[in-house]
């Protein structure tokens, strides 16, 4: 999938993650990738579901989630905004950014946007970075000081 090629190619130039892993399908769904400095363990991932494409953080840890909570609620920061202001900044034009914050069925707690029906490959590799970029300032998910 283009998508999923050019978001690989486009995280690994940016060098802002631990590790990169395309799916080990015949047919790769999905691009995951680690946090670099994160307290815990917490991964990215740009994936077609569906038909649709989405950008997610995954994290097991309950305390670095929750820091990234706080982190916005004592800001009074939008999580929707902070993305939507890393996309214009990638170049990106944006409608409406949502995300889903929710705690799925392996237990994970997952910060979650569905991508633009017909988003483009190039769109796709950006919508990755800027959630990397975006959730990097926020709470534990960076061990340098901003």
């Amino acid at each position: 999938m283009k998508h999923l090629e050019l978001a690989e190619k486009k995280a690994r130039e940016a060098a802002v993650f631990a590790g990169i892993k395309p799916s080990q399908a015949t047919d790769p769904t999905s691009l995951t990738c680690d946090a670099l400095e994160a307290a815990a363990a917490a991964h990215y991932t740009l994936e077609a579901v569906e038909g649709r494409w989405f950008v997610s953080l995954f994290t097991k840890d309950r305390w670095l989630s929750e820091s990234i909570e706080a982190e916005l609620m004592h800001a009074g920061d939008s999580l929707e905004e902070l993305v939507e202001e890393e996309l214009v900044e990638l170049g990106v034009s944006v409608g409406e950014v949502s995300i889903q914050h929710y705690r799925d069925e392996h237990l994970q707690y997952v910060f979650r946007s569905p991508l633009p029906r017909e988003v483009t490959p190039e769109e796709a590799a950006l919508w990755l970075l800027a959630y990397e970029a975006t959730f990097r300032e926020l709470g534990d998910m960076s061990t340098s000081e901003s």
